[in-house]
């Protein structure tokens, strides 16, 4: 019973600092940006990469100094979990940039969660070479994964109905000619088309980039036989060249953006990469305390996004504004972007049973 409570614990606060990553990071994206109404991009990513960089880096290189671990440092388990971290680090960047384009966090984290999980296992039966016991049900749920994302991305809730938009439009001059009144609203008709395009590339770099993070770092695990703190290490060093270092050189160098460091942007911008990481070691602990991936995994990617969406609905006020069709929609897209990916889960072709020390591997980490 004591062994049920840990890991049901450690499964809600998965649940809960990965729901939440989404908001905490947009909030500071906004927060960091110089120009009202925009979100900022490089800084909150350095953030983020800083975050992981303690939690990734300095705690391991601690603990194997201290207590030390089973496994030793290979070639191959190094090359395949700084990859791993590269992958997650570049899906961090995607999230920033489905944000930039003015992406929610009440659509783009289900459908992120939603689609990593079909990625990973499809990725992992290619390395099983198991795709001959793909049955009808598996089938079935990536099916309903694609059918729910369009109805979510179709139905999403929009911004509050007294926002920035709706101040903007009330305050234009009354004498305003027709002509610019038109140019300005096929320009407006442009630039969402553009974004919406790019929202949905960002979306996708993520899904496919976290969904093939953990059956990569399982290779790289397996190749330091089977250690955690190692290619926990490499995961954190990736992420500090790619999130911290880069962003750096491009902001001195020749890509400087209308956003600054100021206390409230650092703070959610960190907050947010923070959560991801915990979120991270939730699973591993809810696996060392005796979890299995098979309901461990759904129900995480399945409780995330409804933490999301509840706190997206709660920033905006509630549903005012969303017609019951309208909201019913998303509701109906995000249940199916939930089961559908639980069903993946559950019902891709399993090899044998995995060992305790490899299954702590297998989740995206934000």
């Amino acid at each position: 019973m004591r062994g049920l409570v840990f890991v049901v614990a450690s499964i809600a606060l998965a649940v809960l600092c990965w729901g939440l990553y989404g908001p905490v990071l947009h909030r500071g994206q906004a927060a960091m940006s110089d120009v009202p109404g925009e979100f900022a991009r490089l800084r909150p990513f350095v953030c983020v990469g800083m975050a992981y960089f303690a939690i990734g880096v300095v705690v391991p290189i601690v603990l194997l100094a201290t207590k030390g671990e089973k496994g030793n440092w290979t070639a191959r388990g190094i090359v395949m979990s700084l990859v791993a971290g590269a992958l997650g680090a570049v899906g961090a960047l995607g999230i920033i940039m489905a944000f930039t384009f003015g992406g929610r966090p009440s659509f783009v984290m289900p459908l992120v969660f939603g689609g990593a999980p079909v990625v990973n296992a499809i990725l992992t039966i290619y390395w099983a070479k198991k795709f001959r016991e793909v049955g009808p049900i598996f089938i079935a749920g990536l099916l309903m994964v694609v059918i729910g994302a369009v109805v979510v991305l179709v139905c999403k809730p929009g911004p509050p109905p007294h926002g920035p938009a709706a101040v903007a439009h009330a305050d234009a001059p009354a004498d305003a000619s027709i002509t610019e009144e038109v140019e300005t609203e096929v320009e407006q008709a442009a630039t969402a088309s553009a974004n919406w395009l790019l929202q949905i590339l960002s979306i996708a770099t993520v899904i496919l980039c976290w969904g093939a993070y953990g059956p990569v770092l399982h290779q790289g695990q397996a190749a330091m036989h089977h250690s955690r703190l190692r290619p926990l290490l490499c995961v954190g060093l990736a992420y500090f060249a790619i999130a911290v270092i880069v962003p750096q050189f491009l902001l001195v160098a020749s890509f400087p953006e209308a956003s600054s460091y100021n206390f409230s942007g650092t703070f959610w911008s960190l907050a947010g990469g923070a959560a991801g990481a915990i979120g991270a070691l939730g699973i591993i602990l809810a696996f060392n305390f005796g979890g299995k991936p098979m309901y461990v995994m759904p129900l995480v990617f399945g409780g995330a996004p409804v933490v999301t969406t509840i706190e997206a609905l709660w920033a905006r006020g509630g549903a005012e504004g969303m017609s019951p069709m309208m909201l019913g929609g998303f509701f109906a897209g995000l249940i199916l972007v939930i089961s559908g990916a639980a069903l993946v889960l559950v019902f891709a072709p399993k090899g044998g049973t995995p060992k305790p020390a490899v299954e702590a591997a297998v989740a995206p980490v934000p």
